[in-house]
C-alpha cells in the first residue's frame, strides 16, 4: 500500500517540474516544489516592462500526444491558454516562401508563463530559493539553499526537474546512484541561444507575424503583439541560433544586438526604440534524449525535463508525469519501482 505521508521535493518549477509535482499532488502525496526564480515557468518565460511584454524563451507549443491534449484543453478551458494562428514565412537564402501550416500552434494567455502560474496556484511553491547540496540521512534528503541554509523539511524524494548541467551539478556526490545519474545528466550536450526583445511606437508593416529563418544568425522571428490576449507597445522577439549562439556566447548584449538587429533588417525590419537582451545558458539539446525520465527507487532519486524526452514543452510536460508515475508504482510496491533506463538521450526552445 502507498504510505501517503511520504512528502517529495520537485527542485525546478519549469513545465516539466510542475507536471511531475501536479501528478504527484493528484496522487494524494504531500509535495513542495522548489526554483531559484522569482517565479514558474522557466523557459516558458515573459520579460514584463513599461507598458510592454514579450514572450523571450518558448514561442509555442503544440499538443499531439492525446494525454497532454486533455492537459492543453483545461488550460484553454482555463483561460490561460489559446490559439495562435500566424502569417508564417520562411526565409531559406536568397528566396522566401509563406507557409500555410494546418498545425496547431499553442500560446500562454495573455503571456507564456500563464499556464505555469496556474499550475504552480495549486501546489506548495517556494520561489527564490537556490538548491545548491543534495543531503542525505538516516531519516531521508534534506536540501541546502543559497537564501535559506538546510531546509528544515526532510524528504522521502528528490525529484529535479533542472536543465542537464544543473543537474549534474547537484549530483556530484559520493552515492554510485547520484554518480548513475550525474553520469546521466552529464552526459547531455545543451546548448545557448540568444534572445533580443524590440519595442515599436507602431506596428511594423511586415507580410507576416512569425518566420523561420535559414540564413545567418536567425532561426527565428516573431511579433510577440500578434498572439492572442496581448496588448500594449508593439513587441518583436528575435531568437539567435544555438550554433551561432555558442560562437557568441561571451560577447556583451551590445554587439550581439547589433548583429541581430542587422540581420534583422536584411528581412524587412527596422530599428526599434528599445531593446532588451537576454542570454538563455541551457536552450536546447543536441541531440534531445528519448528517455522519458530516469528514476532511481532505492535511493528515491529522480530526473525529469524535456532534455530527456524529445525537447519541447510537451516532452517536459510528459517527462514529468512519466517521473511522478513511477515514483508512486515504486512506493505502491515497496520501494522496489521502475529503475532508471540503462541508456542515456534531451530540448529546444519550441
Amino acid at each position: 500500500m502507498i504510505n501517503f505521508n511520504h512528502h517529495f521535493a520537485v527542485i525546478g518549477a519549469g513545465i516539466a517540474g510542475l507536471s511531475c509535482a501536479t501528478a504527484l499532488q493528484q496522487a494524494g502525496l504531500k509535495v513542495s516544489l522548489f526554483d531559484k526564480s522569482r517565479g514558474p515557468a522557466g523557459r516558458m518565460s515573459t520579460r514584463h516592462g513599461d507598458g510592454w511584454q514579450c514572450d523571450h524563451g518558448a514561442q509555442y507549443f503544440t499538443a499531439r500526444d492525446p494525454d497532454f491534449r486533455a492537459e492543453v484543453s483545461r488550460w484553454v478551458e482555463a483561460g490561460v491558454a489559446g490559439l495562435w494562428k500566424p502569417r508564417l514565412k520562411v526565409f531559406d537564402g536568397l528566396s522566401s516562401q509563406d507557409r500555410d501550416s494546418t498545425l496547431e500552434r499553442f500560446v500562454g494567455v495573455p503571456c507564456m508563463t500563464a499556464p505555469a502560474c496556474w499550475l504552480a496556484d495549486s501546489l506548495a511553491f517556494s520561489a527564490q530559493t537556490t538548491i545548491k547540496q543534495l543531503q542525505r540521512h538516516q531519516e531521508g534528503w534534506q536540501l541546502l539553499s543559497l537564501e535559506h541554509g538546510v531546509l528544515p523539511e526532510c524528504f522521502d524524494a528528490i525529484l529535479l526537474a533542472l536543465p542537464a548541467p544543473q543537474a549534474a551539478t547537484l549530483l556530484q556526490q559520493t552515492s554510485s546512484a547520484l554518480v548513475q545519474l550525474g553520469a546521466l545528466a552529464g552526459s547531455a550536450v545543451m546548448r545557448g541561444s540568444w534572445a533580443l526583445m524590440l519595442r515599436y511606437a507602431t506596428p511594423l508593416e511586415l507580410p507576416f507575424d512569425a518566420a523561420f529563418v535559414n540564413q545567418g544568425p536567425l532561426r527565428w522571428i516573431a511579433r510577440d503583439s500578434s498572439k492572442p490576449g496581448r496588448n500594449g507597445t508593439e513587441t518583436w522577439l528575435l531568437h539567435a541560433s544555438a550554433e551561432w549562439s555558442e560562437a557568441h556566447l561571451a560577447e556583451d548584449a551590445d554587439n550581439i544586438a547589433a548583429l541581430l538587429l542587422h540581420a534583422f533588417e536584411q528581412l524587412g525590419g527596422t530599428s526599434p526604440q528599445a531593446w532588451t537582451a537576454h542570454r538563455w545558458l541551457y536552450a536546447d539539446s543536441d541531440p534531445a534524449l528519448e528517455m522519458a525520465c530516469a528514476w532511481q527507487a532505492e535511493h528515491g532519486l529522480g530526473l525529469c525535463g524535456d532534455w530527456l524526452n524529445g525537447g519541447k514543452v510537451e516532452g517536459a510536460w510528459l517527462s514529468g508525469r512519466a517521473l511522478a508515475q513511477q515514483a508512486v508504482n515504486s512506493l505502491g510496491t515497496g520501494g522496489q519501482g521502475h529503475e532508471m533506463p540503462s541508456r542515456p538521450a534531451g530540448l529546444p526552445l519550441r
